[in-house]
């Protein structure tokens, strides 16, 4: 899954897979700037709780080509002066997109000294200067040092890759990727006893025996970011937005309704066909997430959004549409626009049905 999805020569994200309404899939920034308007809302919030330090920074993980960033920072949220914003993707190529999107600077200058002209009085190093944001910088990882702020991943988690178990008679196996042979570039399935470290580790988040062939997601590396993005912060939250589920539960679903793949809005072929030609996806497990650290809040998307503004946003949008509808302008189909996009953010047979899990550290 990892080589599928970013290798540097045949991976899908650089070989020109991305969100969007006209590449591969959509998640909610791509339908509008509603989404980025209540996160930039959201920041202020969160920035005031904090005491508004300066800098504050706030790390965007899998930021893809900058759609959010972009849209958020139009918004012009109160906290644009102490804001450093780092966009944090793996892909080279959708790097080379942000770009000519946002105004980038180096990584040193934003989440460093703001001046290296200006110096501290008593020992002549470079010092912060406060209210020169908003300042956007792009790393392939997260940061390297602390900071007050936020941490938040929008769809990231479920494109991490993961370990894949099935239940047989005999207990959990792994489901491995091999050869075909013959000269062939198939892959296929090869499935094996777990080892019995491997095996506890199921039984941790399964604890009634599944049905024979159900599989579950180890989501190691999912586990792991949680972990660092934790770290990072001196005060703050770790924000995680995605599709998501127990283990437990997944152990009961058919395998294929949480792992997925995408093609130009399309499902894809199996997960082992063609790679790089296709997004991958699994549904995150958030008991496995908690294992790492029991969240402080957990909601849907829809009521998350609505708990921030939105519904605020929407209502005016709404008085905006029955004042124009007659006149039919740029600003009423704006606003009409908003009002469907908050449709589609809340829609709990879709995005609105999100996870949205919030770790605060204090």
């Amino acid at each position: 899954m990892d080589a599928a999805l970013y290798d540097v020569e045949g991976g899908f994200y650089q070989r020109g897979g991305a969100a969007g309404r006209r590449r591969d899939f959509v998640t909610s920034p791509e339908l509008g700037s509603l989404f980025a308007a209540v996160w930039a809302r959201t920041l202020d919030e969160w920035w005031d709780e904090l005491g508004q330090p300066d800098p504050y920074v706030v790390v965007e993980a899998g930021a893809g080509s900058g759609t959010l960033a972009r849209q958020l920072l139009a918004a012009r949220p109160a906290c644009g002066p102490a804001l450093r914003y780092v966009l944090v993707e793996r892909s080279a190529r959708l790097r080379d997109e942000q770009n000519g999107r946002l105004p980038l600077e180096l990584p040193a200058f934003v989440l460093g000294p703001s001046s290296p002209d200006s110096k501290n009085e008593e020992d002549e190093s470079p010092r912060h200067v406060p209210g020169r944001g908003p300042m956007v910088t792009s790393l392939a990882e997260l940061p390297a040092l602390s900071f007050s702020g936020v941490v938040f991943a929008n769809e990231l988690l479920d494109n991490l890759p993961f370990d894949l178990l099935e239940w047989r008679d005999s207990g959990w196996h792994e489901v491995r990727v091999g050869s075909a042979g013959d000269d062939s570039d198939e892959l296929i399935e090869v499935i094996v006893p777990a080892p019995a470290e491997v095996a506890a580790e199921a039984e941790r988040f399964v604890s009634d025996t599944p049905i024979v062939g159900g599989r579950i997601p180890l989501q190691r590396q999912a586990s792991d970011w949680l972990r660092r993005a934790r770290a990072l912060l001196e005060c703050g939250r770790v924000v995680v937005v995605d599709y998501a589920d127990t283990t437990a539960a997944l152990a009961r679903a058919p395998w294929t309704s949480w792992l997925r793949t995408f093609r130009r809005h399309q499902p894809g072929l199996a997960p082992l066909d063609r790679p790089g030609s296709q997004d991958i996806t699994c549904v995150v497990a958030t008991d496995q997430l908690a294992a790492i650290h029991q969240p402080t809040a957990a909601s849907t998307q829809a009521a998350w959004l609505s708990l921030h503004g939105m519904d605020e946003l929407v209502a005016v949008a709404r008085a905006a549409w029955h004042e124009r509808a007659a006149i039919g302008d740029l600003e009423a189909l704006r606003v009409r626009s908003l009002i469907a996009e908050a449709k589609a953010l809340t829609d709990l047979q879709g995005l609105g049905a999100f996870q949205v899990l919030e770790w605060v550290s204090e």
